[in-house]
């Protein structure tokens, strides 16, 4: 098993394909926490195979560079078992890959399994919109997504005043 052994808080985004919603998201939440100086481990995965190795979408790498975030050098990878034990948390970006992700997961799993959005006050249970059909405006809502929730977790992993923060698997 490749269990974690750092105290920093972990967390994996998972869509599709991983170069649309799931880049966007890391690197949405690498900023955010940057500027809250706040040390995790981010990464992105999809439940599919088909974009192994391949960078993000242009149009989602266009998004992410207006608002000054550069993702290009990302990869998509498949989620593995081993992220179950690697991460705390493992957030999908929509119920289907929620859905894929309850199935993947192996019984002895440490992760704690969400929606992205359900860290945004006010939209428990609802998927992040998926761009890749659209036009440049997708993605753009899709940004708007993935930075709103950025500053819901990391505004959520900062303990407060009374030691509590997120809730860890195991804490």
């Amino acid at each position: 098993m490749n269990r974690r052994r750092s105290d920093q808080p972990s967390i994996l985004f998972v869509c599709l394909g991983n170069i649309c919603r799931s880049p966007m998201a890391e690197g949405a939440l690498r900023v955010e926490a940057a500027r809250r100086n706040l040390d995790l481990i981010v990464d992105s995965a999809g439940t599919g195979d088909w974009h192994v190795g391949q960078s993000p979408d242009v149009r989602a790498q266009a998004t992410a560079r207006r608002h000054g975030v550069e993702i290009g050098g990302l990869r998509a990878r498949q989620v593995t078992a081993a992220d179950f034990h690697r991460f705390d948390h493992i957030i999908a970006l929509d119920h289907q890959n929620l859905t894929d992700l309850e199935r993947l997961r192996p019984d002895d799993s440490t992760a704690a399994l969400s929606l992205l959005l359900d860290h945004v006050p006010g939209r428990r249970g609802q998927a992040v919109t998926d761009p890749w059909f659209g036009d440049a405006a997708g993605f753009d809502t899709t940004w708007a997504e993935v930075t709103a929730a950025a500053r819901g977790l990391v505004a959520a992993l900062i303990p407060s005043p009374d030691g509590r923060g997120l809730e860890r698997p195991g804490a």
